[in-house]
């Protein structure tokens, strides 16, 4: 299995009390959907885990996770990212992408010239931002994931079509 059957669903983000629970932040449009993927894994593969989500917490959703019933152990885990393999995701509307499906594309402005490519999905909370990198730019573009923004992605050809407002080219 590859890196890119493996999709990152969350991270441990510590101890949470000390009988082993963790805080897991979770990537998922619905934060506790994380518990419902069956076991996840880190990302080398060595480990995985069965969660049962424990309470909402600061920052996140307490947890219990099979193996892990110390804090210490708990303590150890902090920055483990989760993953899921590819195939347990639910297929998604055509109007709707994977973060990871996007980073790597191919950015073109309307009349088919290169503009960069997108090297990361953010999201500080009003929305989805592109971060297009280009050779020769010192600063990377970010670009609002809007459909006026961006009026097409085309996953089979790994090109996004970029529509950059004025001042921004």
């Amino acid at each position: 299995m590859t890196a890119s059957d493996r999709i990152c669903i969350g991270a441990i983000a510590g101890a949470f009390g000390v009988q082993g629970e963790v805080r897991l932040k979770s990537y998922c449009a619905e934060p506790t959907d994380i518990a419902a993927y069956g076991p996840l894994h880190t990302g080398d593969g060595r480990r995985s885990f069965s969660v049962r989500l424990t309470r909402p917490v600061a920052g996140g959703l307490g947890a219990r996770l099979s193996g892990v019933t110390t804090k210490e152990e708990a303590d150890a885990l902090k920055g483990v990212e989760l993953f899921i393999d590819r195939a347990r995701l639910p297929r998604l509307p055509d109007d709707e992408f994977y973060h990871s499906d996007l980073i790597g594309l191919e950015a073109r402005d309307p009349g088919g010239a290169a503009v960069g490519s997108v090297s990361a999905v953010l999201n500080h909370g009003a929305g989805d931002l592109l971060e297009i990198r280009a050779p020769g730019r010192a600063q990377a573009l970010l670009l609002p994931f809007t459909l006026a923004n961006v009026p097409l992605v085309d996953l089979s050809a790994g090109v996004l079509v970029v529509d950059l407002p004025e001042g921004l080219d």
